[in-house]
């Protein structure tokens, strides 16, 4: 391959990849094209993009734009493609498993054609495993804003528990029979 057909790949690389932070690896050796197809279409619906790229030239574009994954990972093996979209890092990996657990029952012979090598998140590789329990976005964002909230709200509960159980000793009082009020206690003598 020429230096300018290979630099021509990498500045397309550079042009695909330059906003994308989060991404998973994955290695489907094997599929044919029609197989190819119809995961491709299937995750483009849940919009997620795929790009298979050669190693040698996505390690060198990544180290250029921010992304790290050592050159001795295991990520690096094999044929490689990328897998981007959907929001966060937690929906892809999610909907990606997902739909490649659904496209390996539809087609049980692919089973060991698809596998998931890991995941890189802001430029550092993660776990697949790790990847599918962290949080969305949105879930994030609603642990922080539950957090923040916790001590406001117990200490408007402790406020408020006085007073609560001042009016529901009135109203105890309130319901009892006027003659259970205004008995007279027995005198004693």
């Amino acid at each position: 391959m020429s230096k300018q057909i290979k630099q021509m790949q990498m500045d397309a690389l550079k042009a695909t990849f330059h906003e994308v932070r989060d991404l998973v690896v994955v290695d489907i050796t094997g599929l044919d094209s029609i197989a190819d197809n119809h995961l491709r279409k299937a995750l483009r619906k849940k919009n997620i993009q795929m790009h298979m790229v050669k190693n040698s030239l996505a390690r060198r574009v990544f180290d250029e734009i921010g992304l790290k994954v050592p050159k001795d990972s295991p990520y690096w093996a094999g044929s490689t493609f990328m897998a981007w979209g959907a929001g966060s890092l937690a929906e892809l990996s999610r909907t990606l498993d997902e739909q490649l657990k659904d496209f390996v029952k539809k087609n049980a012979k692919l089973k060991d054609k698809l596998k998931i090598k890991g995941a890189i998140s802001e430029g550092l590789p993660v776990a697949f495993d790790l990847a599918l329990k962290m949080p969305t976005r949105a879930e994030a964002i609603g642990r922080v804003v539950g957090l923040a909230m916790a001590p406001a709200s117990r200490l408007v509960s402790q406020l408020k528990a006085p007073g609560a159980n001042l009016a529901s000793q009135v109203k105890t009082i309130s319901e009892k029979k006027p003659e259970e009020a205004a008995a007279p206690a027995p005198a004693t003598a």
